[in-house]
């Protein structure tokens, strides 16, 4: 099957790649999961870490890439635009990983286009798309406590939070994106 007839996504996972597996770099660390699980081989390329394969997912066949920036969460936006204009250039077809304090731990939320709420990583982002908002967030829970919320995120992530989103979260993410390959097809 050509790949022209296969449905596309690019999935990008925000994070900061000298911090892994902080609350901060949750999904640059889902990315990481995605790839082992579907067995998509990243490699380095220029600004990032990049995948690219056709996968099961579900029921579903789709041609995925998968991309981490090398730049730092807040400044992202530039090099995930870049891949993601090389590869889908669909907004609809475009998924960012993103933390977030709002949800708890184990929760994962969808939202297709909006504002960034706040998120400075998605704001990057948006820029760098010349305001175009029509992509999927998938906001990964990495819950809240009393503490400063930036010392909090750059926390590291505990051995359920590796274990949860490795498995049970890592399913649930999947399940989402088959709902999203199944609309851009």
């Amino acid at each position: 099957m050509p790949v022209s007839s296969i449905p596309q996504l690019f999935i990008a996972g925000l994070g900061n790649l000298p911090f892994p597996a902080t609350r901060h770099s949750i999904g640059q660390f889902v990315i990481d999961g995605l790839a082992v699980r579907l067995g998509i081989r990243m490699s380095s390329v220029r600004g990032g870490h990049l995948g690219q394969g056709n996968a099961v997912v579900g029921q579903t066949l789709v041609h995925l890439t998968l991309f981490k920036s090398k730049s730092l969460m807040n400044i992202s936006g530039p090099s995930i635009a870049a891949a993601y204009r090389q590869s889908v250039n669909a907004p609809s077809s475009m998924i960012v990983l993103t933390d977030s304090l709002s949800h708890r731990v184990d929760a994962l939320s969808v939202k297709l286009g909006g504002s960034a709420n706040g998120h400075n990583g998605v704001k990057s982002i948006i820029s760098a798309l010349g305001g175009e908002m029509g992509f999927y967030r998938f906001r990964l829970g990495i819950g809240r406590d009393e503490s400063d919320a930036a010392a909090y995120v750059m926390g590291k992530l505990s051995s359920y939070e590796r274990r949860y989103w490795h498995d049970q979260g890592l399913d649930l993410v999947l399940n989402e994106i088959e709902k999203v390959t199944l609309k851009a097809g």
